[in-house]
């Protein structure tokens, strides 16, 4: 029988991008999703967009929240699948066989993960994020960055607890490592899965994030280590940001 996923989508006044992310969710080839969509009171006309696709939808909420981990931790809380997937507003799915071919990769694992291309504002691609998804994840793999990106991780139900809301930047880095500690069967689909779009709010508060996850870090990994870590991801983000003239995270 085929794993039933939860595609979670949060969003917020984003009129512009929403309705892009639900097809790439709504046109999979995969026919076992059910697709969750949490919105924080929108008033820019996202709301109505979103009703057009409501028969389409096993949940739909539109409320104010605490902010994006709570908005996510309410739609976990209304999942039902045997698998997670976040994808916000925004970004997309990278196929409409995408879903398939991940659950094709192998059975029954705890996690699946692919690599992400990444485009900007006017969705344009900037190819691969510059933290390339590693062959192999566990979860000392964060160590030197965010290597798989929250879009492009399928996660069974069973290992995720709540985003810890102490975090309001980088709670999903947090929660991912808890949930690979908990893996057993980690799997590498070694294909693209996710299109991100740049300028999400760990860049719109880029220095509160980049402090969370050093905190996030020196928690999981102890700050001497973490301490030695941060300066070959600064070596290598310097290295290439003169190649390509952006950062690509």
């Amino acid at each position: 029988m085929q794993p039933k996923l939860s595609v979670i989508t949060i969003v917020y006044n984003n009129a512009k991008d929403i309705e892009r992310t639900m097809l790439s969710v709504l046109n999979q080839s995969y026919p076992n999703i059910e697709y969750i969509i949490i919105d924080g009171a929108s008033t820019d006309g996202t709301k109505d967009i979103i009703y057009r696709y409501k028969d389409k939808l096993a949940q739909f909420i539109s409320e104010k929240d605490k902010g994006i981990y709570d908005a996510m931790n309410k739609g976990l809380s209304l999942a039902t699948g045997d698998y997670l997937l976040f994808m916000n507003s925004g970004d997309e799915i990278y196929s409409t066989d995408t879903v398939r071919e991940v659950f094709a990769a192998a059975p029954g694992a705890d996690i699946y993960y692919g690599e992400t291309e990444m485009y900007d504002e006017g969705w344009h691609s900037l190819g691969q994020r510059r933290h390339e998804a590693p062959e192999t994840f566990d979860w000392k793999s964060f160590k030197y960055g965010m290597s798989i990106s929250h879009q492009a991780i399928y996660v069974k139900r069973s290992l995720a607890a709540p985003y810890d809301l102490q975090y309001k930047y980088s709670a999903d880095i947090d929660w991912i490592i808890k949930v690979a500690k908990k893996a057993s069967s980690i799997v590498n689909t070694r294909t693209y899965v996710a299109k991100y779009l740049t300028g999400g709010i760990s860049k719109q508060k880029h220095m509160e994030s980049l402090k969370e996850r050093f905190s996030i870090f020196t928690k999981y990994y102890g700050l001497l280590p973490n301490l030695i870590n941060h300066f070959s991801i600064a070596v290598n983000l310097a290295r290439f940001y003169l190649k390509h003239h952006r950062t690509n995270d």
